[in-house]
């Protein structure tokens, strides 16, 4: 039987990040599924759906580390539960990589080489964007705060 500090010292420890991975994974597997259902990909065409939800799901994942790790520190919990979980469980790897096998099999080569490399190229061009854009935005807001004499916890100060 675990005494109260054993439970205690679980619940502070890695616990309750499994739980929100866990949480957070569900979320974004749900949404990546509803989106599919919204728009069915047509056989042997180009899989937008799938390269919709990467490259939006990397555009967030941008966004979300700047805010994270720069602009506030937020809750221990926050950064899984969104990052691993959510956008984790919503963006697809599996699903790319079945695409590109499934166009590559309906013998459209140039097509599975086409969306492999849109994918990826778009993927990272998303990340990069909306973090610089993350990042810009953030120095502009707390830059009008400190002007403004309200404060700001943005880089390196405290909240």
């Amino acid at each position: 039987m675990r005494t109260g500090t054993e439970r205690r010292e679980r619940w502070s420890g890695e616990g309750p990040v499994v739980l929100v991975v866990a949480l957070g994974g569900a979320l974004g597997a749900l949404a990546r599924y509803g989106a599919g259902l919204v728009r069915p990909v047509a056989e042997g065409g180009f899989p937008w759906t799938t390269w919709t939800v990467n490259v939006l799901g990397c555009a967030a994942m941008g966004v979300l580390m700047v805010l994270v790790t720069e602009v506030r520190q937020p809750h221990r919990l926050i950064r899984p539960f969104l990052g691993t979980g959510v956008l984790g469980g919503f963006t697809t790897f599996s699903a790319y990589a079945l695409d590109v096998h499934r166009l590559a099999d309906a013998g459209r080569l140039p097509l599975a080489a086409a969306y492999a490399a849109a994918t990826l190229l778009g993927a990272l061009a998303a990340v990069w964007a909306a973090a610089g854009a993350t990042r810009w935005l953030a120095g502009r807001w707390t830059s009008g705060r400190r002007a403004s004499g309200r404060g700001g916890a943005g880089r390196g100060e405290a909240s």
